[in-house]
């Protein structure tokens, strides 16, 4: 497996669009993944879209539940780098963080609509 360090001030806008989840380890027992420091993996669903492109959906995975990080919040992410993986004739990219934060703007805008305000 190769890591390859993602440059994500070239990303353009992230929005979560699904809400941090804990990661499984193994689906038949419901086991839940930990790093090696033994905290919770979970998985966070983020569009990211570029200025006059479409937007790409990516999965990353972050140690530790990402606090204030719900669906339709900006989200910055630090630390972000692709892993390559190949399982028999099945390849791809998966993506892993140190940290995913809501962004500065959006943390106002989800508590008043948390509080059912207009943001």
């Amino acid at each position: 497996m190769q890591s390859i360090p993602v440059d994500v001030a070239r990303l353009g806008t992230m929005t979560c669009i699904v809400a941090p989840e804990a990661r499984l380890a193994n689906r038949e027992t419901g086991e839940i993944k930990k790093d090696r420091d033994g905290q919770t993996v979970f998985t966070v669903g983020v569009a990211v879209r570029q200025e006059g492109r479409r937007a790409s959906i990516i999965e990353i995975s972050v140690s530790g539940e990402p606090v204030g990080v719900t669906e339709g919040v900006r989200v910055a992410v630090s630390g972000l780098v692709a892993v390559s993986w190949a399982m028999g004739d099945r390849h791809g990219l998966s993506f892993r963080a140190d940290a995913i934060t809501p962004t500065p703007a959006a943390a106002p805008a989800a508590a008043a609509a948390r509080k059912g305000g207009d943001a």
